[in-house]
């Protein structure tokens, strides 16, 4: 048996690309097959297996593959269950999963219900504990009612005074000289001074109500991180390589620009903030991914390509649209194919207001006329060459006759 040269697997994958395989998949065998020590027989057995492969797996001209897409992702998506993941953890935050995590995807909500990052970090602050915990501290949101035992009223002398707990300030790197200037800057009236581990705030206001409003104000006060990140956790990767920051709340605009994050590897389930940082590109992958993990997270298999299919179809025009009325359903051209899905009666009252044409080009249209629908064997016409097929005929009985 004779070992592969590099001769001969160019040869064999010059066949191959002459046979249609792409350019990529070629370039994927390529780096395999180098790596691996095989014999000539081996490598035709292998390349022959991946040409009868990849032409099963393509799809056939005027295949409903969006009729496809749509029931294997909705069928295996009504036997989710129902079920919250749970982060074990100090801090623990819970996540939307399963069915209602979908549903967030393709309606691409605006703000989803559990937004989330995960930080990934560069050298060296991935590599120790103590190195991660410095960026943490810069990305946690600190507000005051976490850093205090309590905020009391004085009301001898119309003050608010905030007792600190100078033990959690240290752990969370905060200077306590300089929370009076913080504090400055959302109260632009009266004194604020520090005495020992409290801050004493003369607001120069003497009505109990006010008082009262003014300190749940500086209760909710931002002393340090960043806004919308109202928690993180910090835990090692998956394989235990480097140390990761999760959150609870998203603003990666704010986090991109901290020291010791990784931009390149540090993503946000926010669909929205991610298109409008980054693109429409990401943004499709980011639901390509998020859509995956969900599936996974609930031991359902689905096809990568009916995925492709939801993203493509929900950021072909540039943007982001939801699968719904609101979205591409409710801007479709056929009015038969707006009123099958939603609100059948007003799009028909309003289709017949404006003078709306049908032109029965699209497969709901169809079905609900009762015409051959334009997929599958229904797309295909036959032209018929009636002299010809006479002169056929004319020969047979000639033929017959004889």
């Amino acid at each position: 048996m004779t070992k592969i040269s590099p001769k001969f697997l160019e040869e064999q994958l010059k066949i191959l690309k002459e046979d249609g395989i792409p350019e990529d998949l070629i370039e994927r065998i390529r780096i395999k097959v180098t790596k691996e020590d095989l014999e000539e027989e081996q490598l035709e057995y292998l390349l022959n297996k991946i040409f009868i492969n990849f032409n099963n797996a393509l799809v056939e001209t005027s295949e409903p593959v969006g009729t496809v897409a749509a029931q294997s992702i909705g069928e295996p998506g009504t036997q989710m269950t129902l079920r919250t993941f749970h982060y074990a953890g100090v801090e623990e935050f819970s996540v939307t999963q399963g069915l209602p995590r979908l549903i967030e995807i393709v309606d691409a909500r605006r703000f989803p219900s559990t937004p989330q990052m995960e930080i990934h970090l560069e050298s060296p602050y991935n590599e120790s504990e103590g190195k991660a915990i410095e960026v943490h501290n810069r990305i946690e949101q600190i507000r005051i009612e976490q850093i205090t035992h309590d905020v009391d009223l004085d009301f001898v002398n119309w003050n608010i005074v905030i007792n600190l707990i100078p033990e959690i300030c240290e752990k969370k790197g905060i200077d306590i000289n300089e929370i009076p200037e913080i504090l400055k800057r959302y109260k632009k009236k009266g004194t604020i001074k520090r005495e020992g581990n409290s801050i004493i705030i003369d607001p120069g206001i003497e009505d109990l109500q006010s008082l009262q409003k003014l300190r749940e104000k500086i209760l909710k006060k931002v002393v340090k991180g960043i806004r919308g990140v109202k928690r993180g956790l910090l835990t090692p990767s998956d394989d235990n390589n480097e140390w990761i920051i999760k959150t609870e709340g998203t603003n990666m605009q704010s986090v991109i620009q901290i020291e010791g994050v990784d931009i390149t590897r540090t993503v946000s389930n926010h669909i929205h903030e991610i298109e409008k940082l980054y693109g429409i590109e990401a943004a499709r992958q980011m639901i390509i991914k998020e859509s995956q993990k969900v599936l996974e997270q609930q031991g359902l298999d689905v096809d990568l390509r009916h995925l492709l299919i939801l993203a493509d179809l929900m950021c072909y025009s540039g943007s982001i649209q939801s699968i719904g009325r609101h979205g591409i359903s409710g801007s479709k051209s056929s009015v038969f194919a707006r009123a099958a899905f939603e609100v059948t009666v007003n799009q028909l009252l309003d289709a017949g207001l404006y003078g709306e044409e049908e032109r029965l080009l699209g497969i709901p249209e169809n079905v609900i006329v009762g015409q051959i629908s334009p997929i599958g064997s229904g797309r295909v016409s036959v032209m018929f060459d009636l002299d010809a097929n006479l002169d056929i005929l004319n020969k047979k009985k000639k033929r017959r006759s004889k």
